[in-house]
């Protein structure tokens, strides 16, 4: 659980990230841009508060405070780094390599289980291996390549969006949430 403070500084201005989105998309017409032909720099509608709460309930979680916000003030997904962002509830079609990672990240007790890195895990590429754990966090979007954006949700980094990189790379960790999604609109 976060504290009130957290909370309140995790707040988002909706209308101003949608304004910030609508402009990115003014001056990239073309959609030349990494990731936008995906998203098309469109925002989902956000998510009520019950719809937010009955995900958590039904996964034994409270989601990150900057995350929760974004999805109840700005969108439950769409425009954002690579590929955008998922949805937390969105579908993903069966033949998308992000069907597996969110079918996974469904299964009960997956998310309550704390995340258990605190530091990078080397993948193949790094003379590391590929068997790591993942549990404890979210798939919220895909960067291409069989990589992958991380949310943790539970353990010492919730809050955090860490790079999966299971072919290669392996896990890196990075920012908080919120701090990744404005590094993302800041660029030009």
């Amino acid at each position: 659980m976060t504290s009130d403070n957290a909370d309140r500084g995790a707040l988002w201005d909706g209308a101003a990230v949608r304004a910030r989105v609508a402009a990115m998309a003014q001056r990239d017409p073309r959609r030349e841009r990494f990731g936008s032909s995906h998203h098309g720099y469109r925002l989902r509608p956000p998510l009520a508060e019950d719809t937010v709460w009955l995900f958590e309930q039904q996964h034994g979680v409270r989601l990150p405070a900057s995350y929760r916000s974004f999805l109840k003030d700005v969108a439950d997904g769409g425009a954002g780094p690579d590929y955008g962002l998922l949805g937390l509830t969105e579908e993903v079609d069966g033949d998308e390599a992000l069907h597996d990672l969110r079918e996974e990240g469904r299964r009960a007790g997956f998310l309550s289980t704390p995340f258990p890195h605190t530091s990078e895990w080397p993948g193949p590429g790094k003379d590391g291996d590929a068997n790591y754990s993942v549990e404890g966090s979210l798939v919220i979007g895909e960067c291409g390549c069989g990589t992958f954006h991380r949310l943790v949700v539970t353990g010492r980094n919730a809050g955090h969006v860490w790079l999966d990189d299971p072919d290669w790379g392996g896990l890196t960790p990075g920012p908080d949430f919120r701090d990744w999604y404005l590094a993302w609109l800041a660029t030009p």
